[in-house]
């Protein structure tokens, strides 16, 4: 196959040289009459042709069988009409009524060929693989190999989207100009379908970065990350000053007007009805690109708004009460509604031993200083352990852990934040201040909004809550006072015992401990 073109120019050659020696008068002893050229043995030279016909026409022969095929029928046939012709022309020489007889038959062998590909033609509609068959079986696998190269090429370009190289392609797999167009068409059409695919996909993932606590300036790296992946190099411009600017270039929108320019075109992010910023995208190559680019301007502007809405919502509304309440509101207000469930959970009670002495003896403004110093330390460890603060009356507060978001060893986390609690409260204590004491309870409690429906309140009621506000009243200033519950799911506990312990409003004795600390392993 290399070697194609050299042959056909060889065999041309050769039969341009023996057309001129055989035709050209006096040139060689070819061209002379037979009085001038006595040489009888000279058709013997007609036996190897006559040899090679005969076994290229059993050749074929043996192919057909393999191959049913109309072209090797008819070359076959034609191997056959060459060898009569060499036969008829062994005797005699070019001159003489043989060489006429000679010629038709060659005539008739191709022309046999030539209908024979006419009426495959017709029937496959191209003129490609019309001498498939004739190959040899090395031939015919190299040929299978080439084409699922190219056919893994095919598939390689469509699997990425990009445009189809239709030209190579068709050469590769012999298509007519009309087959390699079409080719070219859906290549594009492909290409324009994953292109359409990725920028709605982008879109959707840009809905999905719009998370409750997500800062803004996060939200708009995160949402320029990946629609540049498919839309290009897009730029968003914030408001400032009461002008919207990328880069160099400053914009002024009339309503929702896009603006196009040097390639790009800006649609107007807007947050409540006013201009927020801008967003440039390339002008696209599709008909969709304007659409899914205003739709991205939609969403981003939504997106946008939401990250404004809750940074406000954490001002006015999360520093009201804990974070773990303030996000399952914010995620389903529907938990606002009346009610609880029942539920383990461990409490834990805090206040300040000595503060109404204190706050006797001082004016409210250190009273308040106080207070917010000594929470500032405390709230931290708490939050940092999963609690969650429900209340602050004074100087007191109560945290729950495993209500209302849900924690494996709510009790350890419990004991923990009691004892970083203290840590704390002694760095931050003043000559004269009063003490934390701290109690810790775990049991069975009723978990949900407590009130009426103007106003209502996260809370949780029962024995278990009762039991930590007691044990926190009989804790020693600068102590952790767990249960007997508590400190049965605390295997690394280290607790000195209080014994049997009588509590206001319990029939019952209670088993209380004084927690000195968590061993770590």
């Amino acid at each position: 196959m290399r070697a194609q073109h050299l042959i056909r120019l060889t065999v041309v050659g050769l039969m341009v040289l023996w057309g001129i020696a055989s035709l050209v008068p006096g040139l060689t002893p070819l061209s002379r009459p037979p009085a001038v050229l006595p040489i009888p043995w000279f058709g013997w030279f007609s036996v190897p042709g006559l040899v090679l016909f005969v076994a290229a026409g059993l050749m074929m022969f043996r192919l057909h069988r393999m191959r049913r095929s109309a072209i090797l029928v008819s070359l076959v046939t034609a191997y056959a009409l060459l060898a009569e012709a060499m036969v008829a022309g062994m005797s005699q020489l070019n001159w003489h009524l043989s060489w006429w007889e000679w010629h038709i038959l060659l005539t008739l062998a191709f022309v046999f060929v030539a209908y024979s590909a006419y009426l495959q033609f017709r029937r496959e509609g191209s003129s490609a693989g019309l001498f498939d068959s004739v190959a040899l079986s090395a031939t015919v696998e190299k040929i299978q190999a080439q084409y699922e190269q190219a056919l893994e090429e095919l598939v390689d370009h469509v699997r990425r989207g990009t445009k189809l190289p239709a030209v190579r392609l068709a050469g590769r797999f012999q298509l007519t100009e009309g087959q390699a167009a079409v080719l070219d068409r859906a290549g594009e059409a492909l290409a324009s379908e994953r292109e359409l695919s990725e920028r709605l996909s982008a879109l959707v993932d840009v809905g999905t970065q719009t998370k409750v606590r997500l800062a803004e300036s996060d939200l708009l790296t995160g949402a320029l990350e990946r629609v540049r992946q498919v839309y290009g190099d897009v730029r968003i411009g914030l408001v400032s000053d009461g002008r919207v600017s990328i880069g160099s270039r400053e914009y002024t929108f009339s309503g929702t007007t896009p603006v196009r320019r040097d390639g790009l075109i800006t649609y107007p992010l807007t947050v409540k009805g006013h201009l927020a910023g801008a967003l440039e995208v390339p002008v696209g190559r599709t008909t969709q690109d304007e659409a899914l680019s205003a739709t991205l301007a939609s969403q981003l502007s939504i997106a946008l708004e939401n990250a404004r809405l809750y940074a406000e919502l954490d001002t006015l509304f999360r520093q009201y009460m804990s974070p773990d309440v303030a996000s399952r509101l914010l995620a389903d207000p529907g938990q606002a509604a009346l009610g609880g469930e029942l539920r383990e959970l461990t409490a834990l009670f805090a206040d300040l031993k000595g503060f109404t002495t204190f706050s006797e003896r001082v004016a409210p403004g250190e009273i308040v200083e106080m207070l917010n110093r000594y929470h500032t330390a405390a709230v931290p460890c708490i939050l940092d352990n999963g609690g969650t603060i429900v209340q602050f009356v004074g100087d007191a507060l109560l945290a729950l852990f495993n209500a209302p978001a849900a924690q494996d060893d709510h009790a350890l986390a419990a004991c923990t934040a009691a004892l970083a609690m203290q840590e704390a409260a002694t760095k931050v204590a003043a000559d004269g201040w009063p003490t934390f004491r701290v109690g810790v309870n775990t049991g069975m409690a009723l978990v949900g909004n407590i009130g009426s429906p103007e106003l209502r309140g996260f809370n949780a009621m029962g024995d278990a809550v009762n039991v930590a506000a007691r044990l926190q009243g009989l804790a020693e200033p600068g102590t952790v006072v767990i249960g007997s519950t508590t400190l049965a799911q605390v295997s690394t506990a280290e607790a000195r015992p209080l014994g049997p312990l009588r509590l206001k409003g319990k029939e019952q004795e209670v088993e209380a401990f004084v927690l000195t600390r968590i061993i770590r392993a």
